[in-house]
């Protein structure tokens, strides 16, 4: 089997990027960003080739030497996963801002900055873990099994 790695410099920048707007969004009451978010981060999911926060990492911090590579054995779907999830989580909140249900909307925004703060600073990915329990439990399209991350 191949061995798979991800670069976890890449995975950092998303999660600085995700937390940094949202806060942002917040602050300036820019729900239209919140919505934007939500697309970058499900865009980015599902085709991860044209991912905004990663092809910032990759075309424009690491050629200036501002971040470096972190390449781990690890699956990429788990985070994919993950950040499909937060993405969700954002469509729902922009849903929630149309219906004039503010309250909820923040609260499930503040819900991701919260999920992609323990991803960035405590490497705690909650959406991979859901991952890998769904591999567990056998579900179709869960396919990968937890490996050791190691760089």
């Amino acid at each position: 089997m191949v061995e798979r790695k991800v670069d976890h410099s890449a995975l950092r920048t998303n999660q600085a990027f995700i937390i940094g707007l949202l806060i942002i969004a917040f602050v300036l009451d820019a729900r239209w960003l919140v919505a934007f978010m939500s697309a970058v981060m499900l865009i980015g999911a599902i085709f991860p080739k044209v991912a905004l926060f990663k092809a910032v990492y990759w075309y424009i911090l690491k050629p200036l030497k501002i971040a470096r590579s972190d390449l781990r054995r690890d699956n990429p779907e788990p985070h994919l996963f993950a950040q499909s999830v937060g993405g969700t989580f954002l469509l729902v909140a922009t849903v929630a801002f149309i219906a004039n249900a503010t309250v909820l909307g923040w609260a499930l925004a503040w819900m991701v900055v919260a999920l992609a703060a323990l991803n960035l600073f405590a490497g705690i990915c909650v959406g991979c873990l859901m991952y890998y329990w769904f591999n567990r439990l056998g579900l179709p399209g869960f396919k990968y099994a937890r490996v050791e991350s190691q760089k």
